[in-house]
């Protein structure tokens, strides 16, 4: 079976500097960054060679599917969290890469992972529940635009239409009762002009993600 994911973390990793062409030059430095010890946090790259394929046939190679899944339970591992818990969640983010850097590649998504449930457990253990609902609305506004691409001034026009009727001015003069209620608004955004729901299950918003680095 083709190998088509490599991890780096705990101060290994799986790839080298010298793996350019098949990590993609972010990739390549990670892993280089964490066989020299840096503190690089956790995660997994996906060979260039699986682009390719996706490229070609707009399908996964075989095999991947089971190596994220592998890759996620080894990033669970590593910090202590699981994918879509509901008591310690573990949020990834999710960025494009290439041989050579180069126009039109995929804006990083952070914080894929969250949910209804998930944000209600960040809520909790962070002990800040505005933060956690700013990063839910945020999240569905960056997954909405790099991966689905719902234009970005659908949830502009949102955030604009909240603030007006809390009379406020500024971003962090909401409450965290404001985001949620925003992020209600901004899963109608993106069911409207994605044509789909919101996905709440982790590993599909990770495949979808995927797809659209590969797409990039």
């Amino acid at each position: 079976m083709a190998k088509w994911t490599y991890f780096f973390g705990s101060g290994k990793a799986e790839g080298n500097v010298k793996m350019k062409e098949l990590l993609g030059g972010k990739g390549a430095n990670l892993a280089d960054m964490t066989n020299a010890k840096l503190p690089v946090p956790a995660g997994f790259t996906i060979t260039t060679e699986a682009c390719i394929h996706y490229s070609k046939s707009q399908k996964w190679p075989q095999g991947l599917d089971r190596q994220v899944a592998e890759n996620i339970r080894r990033l669970e591992g590593a910090t202590g969290k699981k994918f879509g818990s509901e008591n310690n969640p573990l949020l990834v983010s999710v960025r494009s890469g290439a041989r050579a850097s180069m126009p039109g590649m995929m804006d990083t998504v952070l914080n894929l992972g969250l949910n209804d449930k998930t944000v209600v457990a960040l809520a909790t253990k962070t002990g800040n529940e505005r933060m956690a609902w700013d990063s839910y609305r945020r999240f569905i506004h960056m997954f909405g635009d790099v991966v689905m691409g719902v234009s970005h001034e659908y949830f502009e026009h949102e955030m604009t239409e909240l603030k007006r009727s809390c009379g406020v001015k500024h971003d962090t003069e909401l409450t965290a009762d404001n985001l949620q209620a925003l992020v209600a608004k901004y899963k109608e955004v993106f069911r409207k002009h994605a044509g789909t729901m919101f996905p709440d299950e982790p590993m599909k918003q990770l495949e979808l993600a995927i797809n659209a680095v590969f797409n990039s």
